[in-house]
C-alpha cells in the first residue's frame, strides 16, 4: 500500500471518528435529566433527575484518539465523577487511554494535596465483539509495594434487548440502535434485512423515542434532538446504498423522523394556546365584573347626590339628609 492510500485510509477513519464522536457527545449533552438517567442506567446509581451536572470534556491530541468516539467525564453534585467512553473499534490500548484520562482528571481535581481520586469509568461498546469481555484490565506495578489491577467495566450496548434498554432508561443511546444492522447491511442488502431495518427504525428507534415522550421521560425538545441524531447516523451508515431508496427506507426515515415529533409538538402548542386563551377569558371576566361593580357604585353615588340636592331644596338639614342617604345596618 503506497503513502496516498495510507493517507486516504487515515482520513476515512478520522471522518468516521468525527461523526460518531459528535453524535455521542451530543447525546450526552441533550439535557441534564437525560444525562442523569444515563448515569443511573450505566452505573446502577439512583440520582434524582434534578441533580447538578458538570461536563468535563477531555481533549487530547495523539494518533490513537481517532479511534475513540467520546471520552467524557461527568461530575454529579460536584462530588462524584463518572468517565464514559464510547468505542466503535477494537483497540488494545483503550484501557491505557482510559487510565490516562482518569489520571489527568484526578490531578486537576485533587480534593487534597496528597489524594488522587479517579472518576468511575465504563466503556460502552457500540460494535459487536465475539469475545464478550466484561472488563478491560491494566496491571499497575508499584516496586516494593505490590501490584494493582485497574479494571474498567464494559457495557455491550448492541447485546442488550429492548426490555433491558427500557428498564435502564438508556434513552440517549437510542439513535445507536442503527448500528445493530450495520454489519449485515454492509454484507448484503436482502429484502429480509431491509424489512428488519424498517422495523428497527419505525419501532425500536422512532417509536421508542415517542413512547418516552408520552411517558414523560423526555421532552419534545429532547425527542427532536434524538431524532436529528438518528437521521445523521442513518445518512452516514445507510443512505449511500441504492437499495434504501428503492425499498422506501429513505422516505420512511424522512417522514417518520419529522412527522411524529411535529404532531406531538403541535398538540403541545395547541394545548398551551388553549390554556392561555382560558386564562385570558377568566381574567377578562374578572375585569368585567370589577368594572360592573365600579359602575354600580358610581351610579349609586350619583343617585345619592341627586337625592341630597332635592332634599336641600326642600329645606331638610344636612344631618337629616345624612341619615336618609346612609344605609343603616339590618337589625
Amino acid at each position: 500500500m503506497d503513502d496516498s492510500q495510507n493517507i486516504q485510509g487515515e482520513r476515512k477513519i478520522e471522518k468516521i471518528h468525527t461523526i460518531y464522536d459528535r453524535a455521542s457527545k451530543r447525546c450526552l449533552s441533550i439535557s441534564k435529566p437525560t444525562t442523569i438517567m444515563l448515569i443511573n442506567g450505566l452505573y446502577g446509581a439512583d440520582y434524582p433527575l434534578d441533580s447538578q451536572v458538570t461536563y468535563n470534556w477531555t481533549e487530547h491530541h495523539d494518533d490513537d484518539l481517532r479511534k475513540t468516539l467520546s471520552d467524557t467525564i461527568i461530575t454529579i453534585n460536584s462530588v462524584h465523577s463518572y468517565h464514559i467512553e464510547f468505542q466503535i473499534y477494537d483497540d488494545d490500548k483503550l484501557v491505557m487511554r482510559v487510565f490516562d484520562y482518569g489520571y489527568r482528571h484526578a490531578v486537576t481535581t485533587q480534593p487534597l494535596p496528597d489524594v488522587l481520586e479517579f472518576p468511575k469509568p465504563v466503556i460502552v461498546y457500540l460494535y459487536e465483539d465475539g469475545h464478550n469481555p466484561q472488563y478491560h484490565k491494566l496491571l499497575i506495578r508499584f516496586p516494593g509495594q505490590g501490584e494493582f489491577t485497574y479494571k474498567v467495566p464494559i457495557v455491550h450496548y448492541l447485546k442488550m434487548d429492548k426490555e433491558e434498554l427500557e428498564r435502564r432508561k438508556l434513552i440517549v443511546l437510542i439513535p445507536f440502535q442503527l448500528l445493530r444492522l450495520k454489519k449485515a447491511m454492509k454484507k448484503k442488502r436482502t429484502q429480509k434485512n431491509l424489512e428488519a431495518l424498517k422495523t428497527l427504525i419505525q419501532y425500536d428507534i422512532l417509536g421508542s423515542i415517542d413512547k418516552n415522550v408520552a411517558a414523560g421521560n423526555i421532552t419534545v425538545s429532547d425527542a427532536r434532538v434524538l431524532k436529528g441524531i438518528t437521521w445523521q447516523l442513518y445518512r452516514h451508515i445507510y443512505q449511500k446504498y441504492d437499495e434504501m431508496e428503492k425499498a422506501g427506507v429513505n422516505q420512511l426515515m424522512e417522514e417518520a423522523m419529522i412527522l411524529e415529533v411535529d404532531i406531538i409538538e403541535k398538540k403541545h402548542r395547541d394545548e398551551v394556546k388553549r390554556i392561555k386563551a382560558d386564562n385570558e377569558k377568566v381574567i377578562q371576566e374578572k375585569d368585567n365584573a370589577i368594572k360592573a361593580k365600579d359602575n354600580a357604585i358610581k351610579a349609586k353615588d350619583n343617585a345619592i347626590k341627586e337625592l341630597s340636592e332635592k332634599l336641600r331644596h326642600f329645606g331638610i338639614s344636612e344631618e337629616e339628609i345624612l341619615k336618609m342617604t346612609t344605609l343603616q345596618p339590618s337589625p
